[in-house]
């Protein structure tokens, strides 16, 4: 059987390609310790189940194509709390956030078009735009220089008559990097001269730890024609299976072009979208709660990170994730042998390998992603064992 070129270009996901090893570990009664994803373990708010529980609709239907309105009010109501000012038109609700993006990308992507990226970046953007008949263009950053990128002349040299769009996480996964203000409105400025589309990942909005609100590209009121959020609340709410994400945008166009394949899909889960119309009735005291947890948890994964002779990182500002160097030539190969063949009384630790978070060919061989989505103490002996596991594997290819 023959299948298509674009869907041949894709890579597995460096985020899941492991758990067979993961499974076969487990099932020889071995603990995995598991940072290679982001799926939190804060508690998703009561009112998500209470609204579950209490829907007493006799058939349940489908939803409309853009999205319940109970749901759109709620989001729009959220950023007017945030001062960014939308009309409900300007929201449609997707399956989770990565619908969202997949409709932007075959909103605006031909054969050949390119994207312009940071990298490292979300391995998803790389699949999302190869079935589309795009390619991403790297911008390259450093954990050196806090993978910091927003340079006119960096990003000018990269645009070509192919290119359509730049796409930005902030906060930053897989980095942790948080744009200042100026560096938004540079990429702003730019999409606006070059006529480009410039998409926000902004799903990690409300995981900042510097004490600053996070600047939306939303906020940028003259580059209406431009700005397109991609929302979630996956990891605002710790309801990662609900699967409820949002694509806003003024753009009128585009709202048209969108909605033709929210249409075909039909709708976005009825029940999913009514519970999380409940999610944004939570007050300001959980997110503030959630956050410095979160803030405890990346001081500890950093601390004991820079503690680990060899390894090279910058301090996370934002979203649950740290990028690390490790003081060895192939991560892959490393997370292999910690699934099959390490292990200190009976306990191991995974992770996700950098080369999956490149589309530069070579990047990211000896770096991984950590996600800090564990309980303190758990935290801690994950870092001590993945300390444990490098000392063990450099002194056998040695």
């Amino acid at each position: 059987m023959q299948f298509s070129k674009k869907i041949q270009a894709c890579e597995l996901s460096p985020i899941r390609k492991f758990y067979p090893y993961a499974d076969a570990a487990k099932a020889q009664g071995k603990r995995i310790y598991q940072l290679n994803i982001g799926q939190p373990d804060v508690a998703t708010p009561k009112a998500f189940y209470d609204a579950v529980q209490g829907f007493a609709q006799p058939v349940l239907a489908y939803a409309p194509s853009p999205g319940l309105p109970v749901l759109i009010e709620a989001v729009r109501a959220y950023y007017a709390g945030i001062g960014i000012s939308f009309e409900t038109g300007d929201i449609l609700i997707t399956t989770g956030g990565s619908e969202a993006l997949e409709i932007v990308l075959n909103c605006i992507l031909d054969d050949g078009d390119e994207i312009i990226v940071p990298e490292p970046f979300y391995p998803n953007y790389n699949t999302f735009t190869r079935v589309t008949g795009g390619r991403i263009h790297p911008l390259e950053t450093k954990p050196e220089e806090g993978y910091r990128y927003a340079v006119r002349e960096k990003i000018e040299a990269a645009i070509n008559e192919h290119t359509r769009a730049i796409l930005v996480s902030n906060p930053g996964n897989p980095t942790g990097t948080v744009l200042k203000k100026e560096e938004l409105r540079l990429l702003a400025d730019i999409a606006k001269e070059h006529n480009l589309f410039l998409i926000g990942d902004e799903v990690y909005r409300e995981f900042v730890y510097g004490g600053e609100q996070l600047t939306s590209i939303g906020e940028f009121t003259d580059i209406a024609e431009n700005a397109i959020i991609i929302d979630s609340v996956s990891k605002r709410f710790s309801a990662c299976g609900a699967r409820i994400g949002t694509l806003i945008t003024r753009n009128k166009e585009l709202q048209q072009h969108a909605l033709k394949i929210c249409q075909a899909r039909l709708s976005v889960a009825t029940l999913d979208q009514i519970a999380s119309a409940a999610l944004y009735s939570v007050g300001s005291d959980y997110f503030a709660a959630v956050r410095a947890e979160y803030r405890l948890r990346r001081d500890t994964i950093y601390q004991k990170l820079t503690a680990i002779p060899g390894v090279v990182c910058a301090e996370p500002k934002g979203a649950f994730y740290v990028m690390a160097k490790l003081p060895l030539d192939d991560a892959e190969d490393f997370q292999t042998w910690l699934l099959q063949e390490f292990d200190d009384n009976g306990e191991t630790v995974m992770f996700a390998p950098g080369a999956g978070f490149y589309a530069t060919p070579g990047r990211g061989r000896n770096e991984v992603r950590l996600a800090y989505v564990l309980k303190q103490k758990d935290l801690e002996r994950a870092m001590d064992l993945l300390a444990m596991g490098i000392s063990e594997y450099q002194k056998r290819k040695h």
